[in-house]
């Protein structure tokens, strides 16, 4: 069984469609019987995930923090919660378990753990792919950033090429179908 890594905000964000969208990716993880790893909250659009898979028969495995337990945000009902000592453990285990990393809307943790994902590809760290599933033109900006990136010589436009941002959930079986992970960085002396 193949399983998604997805990040996403522990709030709603202020426009609905992120909620609807949300929704919408979880239905089709679980349609696909696809497994679910993300980091193991039961609020914001990380809870909606989560029970949304749930909800259609979806098996979900939540990784978190210990102090975010302590904090009393850990989803109760998952079939399995992996406890971590902290963040960082918490994202390598999250790309560890998975076949895919999917950043839904979401605040600076979010965009930090899908840059960290691509960062991880670009040094062999990491061999699946990552996308940025752009609701809304959410990341409009980060995808013209990485183009800048190119543009300013810091990534190549093949690596830009594996950085995925699509809107729609038909092309997310597309881009883990045709994936091929980016060819390990050399680096000149």
């Amino acid at each position: 069984m193949k399983r998604i890594a997805v990040y996403c905000g522990a709030s709603m964000g202020k426009n609905p469609i992120y909620e609807t969208h949300a929704r919408m990716l979880a239905e089709w993880i679980a349609s696909h019987r696809y497994g679910l790893v993300y980091g193991g909250g039961k609020i914001g659009l990380m809870g909606v995930v989560a029970d949304t898979v749930l909800n259609h028969g979806g098996r979900v495995t939540g990784i978190i923090p210990q102090f975010l337990v302590d904090r009393e945000i850990a989803h109760p009902g998952l079939e399995q919660l992996i406890v971590t000592e902290d963040m960082d453990v918490r994202k390598k285990k999250m790309m560890e378990l998975s076949d895919c990393c999917i950043a839904l809307p979401g605040g600076p943790g979010t965009l930090e753990e899908i840059s960290e994902a691509v960062s991880w590809a670009r040094v062999g760290e990491n061999d699946s792919p990552c996308i940025f599933y752009n609701v809304n033109g959410y990341y409009d900006l980060a995808a013209q950033f990485f183009d800048q990136m190119v543009s300013e010589g810091f990534l190549t436009q093949e690596d830009r090429a594996k950085i995925f941002f699509i809107d729609t959930l038909d092309a997310i079986e597309k881009v883990m179908n045709g994936y091929q992970p980016p060819i390990v960085r050399k680096y000149a002396k």
